[in-house]
């Protein structure tokens, strides 16, 4: 049943077991694996605000960057557990982009971006300046592990199932009343509301969201590094996320976590930091001139393609009805 309703979730299932059971066996490749998890549920947010929603955002590292100190603070400073730090690395990113959507989600998407990349910036100045509370420049260190899931094998199913049920949660909304109106909104914001759609309130609704899908990737990154400092999740991580979602499409529910697995996995053969940056300008470059819909898109085009070419079966000619022959 899971197949017919929701192939997304399917063919999600099926790449995080290949992904858990492929890197198991070597120490690089797990860690690496673990990453891209992280990264490809931050993605996901990216690819729910900008793809479906139309908000380009260029703060969905800064919000995973609000769930990880919630969680390091709430852990390190008042003794809670990894599990009860998740609810405010949840609530904390979605209360923020709830409050700031409704004066940014009416901009264009140019005035969106800067409008959210400055609160990303104002939002790293005040990490690196409240040395009481986030530690400064220096950093929250001690950050607990996750109980249950400190072995790298098992944090890697953990983040791996986070992100399924991040694309079950996507498809679910997609499917759904909330869902059909983000896609009148995004192609026309005037017909929305002339077919009764609370525009804005939706919108901030999907943007806070977001933010707690990019949350929770904060709470798994934490937890697995066990320590935070501004550089961790910064503006460079909005860009990354942003341009990931891109390359996979952004307007597909799977194209964030492809273009995650393409541009992370990849980039990590090449040998330096430079040659990831130029590799990932590039490869946006590519799609931009290619595939603007990105490679899901491009993908399903050339399926498209292929089913017009295939010829069509004939149809059964059905057998000539004989008159019964009239004796003289």
């Amino acid at each position: 049943m899971i197949g017919k309703r929701r192939p997304n979730t399917l063919v999600m299932l099926a790449l995080a077991a290949a992904s858990c059971a492929v890197t198991s066996s070597n120490p690089v490749w797990l860690d690496i694996s673990i990453l891209t998890g992280i990264l490809s549920l931050i993605s996901l947010s990216a690819g729910l605000s900008y793809g479906q929603a139309g908000i380009l955002s260029m703060a969905q590292g800064v919000f995973a960057a609000i769930g990880a100190y919630a969680s390091a603070i709430a852990t390190t400073r008042f003794g809670l557990s990894p599990f009860a730090a998740l609810v405010f690395a949840l609530a904390l990113p979605a209360l923020m982009a709830w409050s700031v959507a409704r004066a940014v989600t009416w901009m264009a998407p140019l005035a969106t971006a800067l409008a959210t990349l400055a609160l990303g910036t104002l939002v790293e100045i005040v990490a690196r300046n409240w040395d009481d509370v986030t530690g400064g420049y220096i950093g929250i260190s001690g950050v607990p592990p996750i109980p249950g899931f400190e072995k790298p094998v098992v944090f890697n199913i953990l983040v791996w199932g986070f992100v399924c049920v991040a694309v079950l949660l996507y498809e679910n909304l997609m499917d759904s009343a909330w869902g059909r109106a983000l896609n009148i909104i995004r192609h026309d914001r005037t017909r929305a509301i002339a077919d009764g759609v609370a525009v804005a309130p939706l919108l901030s609704a999907m943007l806070a969201f977001s933010a707690a899908m990019a949350g929770a990737g904060g709470w798994l990154y934490v937890h697995y590094i066990t320590y935070m400092s501004p550089q961790s999740l910064d503006t460079q991580t909005s860009i990354s996320v942003l341009l990931m979602a891109v390359v996979g499409g952004a307007d597909f529910i799977l194209g964030p976590v492809i273009g995650t697995l393409l541009l992370n996995m990849l980039g990590k053969l090449l040998p330096a930091q430079e040659a990831q940056g130029l590799f990932y300008g590039g490869a946006l470059i590519v799609i931009l001139l290619v595939a603007r819909d990105g490679l899901l898109g491009r993908i399903g085009y050339l399926l498209s393609l292929l089913r017009r070419k295939e010829p069509a079966e004939p149809k059964p000619v059905p057998s000539a009805v004989t008159a019964p022959e009239v004796a003289p």
